[in-house]
């Protein structure tokens, strides 16, 4: 997934209202962006943090910018969630993803389960979700999720009523850092969510998880990424 056009650096002045943000650019230029990241972002929106934006042409949005990236002292973060369905999607279909390699046409926003849309369905019968990974509290190791998501445990929910009835279902998380090569539920922010994991796990939802590779022209699917599944609180 390259980006349309050359990402732009700045700094962070403050991130507010879940979806807007304040940017200054290098250029001393302040501009308002685009936040596309429903979650706390801990650890990712500082005043201060180095960051990236897209420029956009489309008059139909109210913003002409976008907040694509963070740039760390340990590498790049990328802070828009909807980046991680297209990164997974076109890695999908050239048959990138080894534990899910053959399992035929994919197909983008299916319907199922309790009034939801699964991310993908390949063949006729394996069910794919995507979740963005981008908290790390310890270096080294992605967490999900970053504040309390009751989309992501019906999501959970769902896709272990899928396997319940004997078809394929995945929870698939892209860890979107370049300085994580572990994962683990993050269990003390929501409780919920890990708790619905272990029934998805029980009721035979599998787990892929890879890691994004980030630059500031584009973004991949990186190699696969461990995945520890504890449920115990930090």
């Amino acid at each position: 997934m390259r980006f349309a056009t050359p990402l732009v650096p700045g700094r962070l002045k403050r991130r507010y209202m879940r979806f807007l943000s304040d940017v200054v650019l290098d250029t001393g230029e302040e501009v308002k962006a685009h936040c596309p990241n429903p979650g706390s972002m801990l650890g990712l929106n500082a005043p201060g943090t180095r960051v990236w934006l897209e420029r956009n042409d489309d008059p139909k949005k109210k913003l002409d910018w976008g907040w694509r990236l963070v740039e760390l002292d340990s590498g790049f973060v990328t802070i828009d969630t909807g980046l991680a369905n297209r990164v997974v999607g076109e890695a999908l279909r050239a048959g990138a993803v080894p534990a899910l390699a053959g399992a035929g046409r994919v197909r983008a926003e299916v319907k199922f389960g309790t009034g939801s849309r699964v991310d993908f369905c390949l063949g006729e019968d394996t069910f794919v979700e995507v979740k963005s990974v981008t908290l790390a509290r310890q270096p080294g190791l992605a967490e999900f999720p970053d504040s309390v998501t009751k989309r992501g445990t019906r999501h959970l929910n769902d896709l272990a009523e899928v396997a319940r009835t004997g078809r394929r279902a995945v929870m698939f998380y892209l860890v979107q850092r370049t300085d994580c090569a572990e994962m683990d539920l993050a269990a003390d922010i929501d409780p919920a969510y890990a708790g619905a994991y272990q029934a998805a796990r029980a009721a035979g939802v599998e787990v892929v998880c890879h890691r994004a590779a980030i630059t500031r022209e584009a973004i991949t699917l990186g190699p696969a990424c461990a995945f520890r599944g504890s449920t115990t609180a930090h």
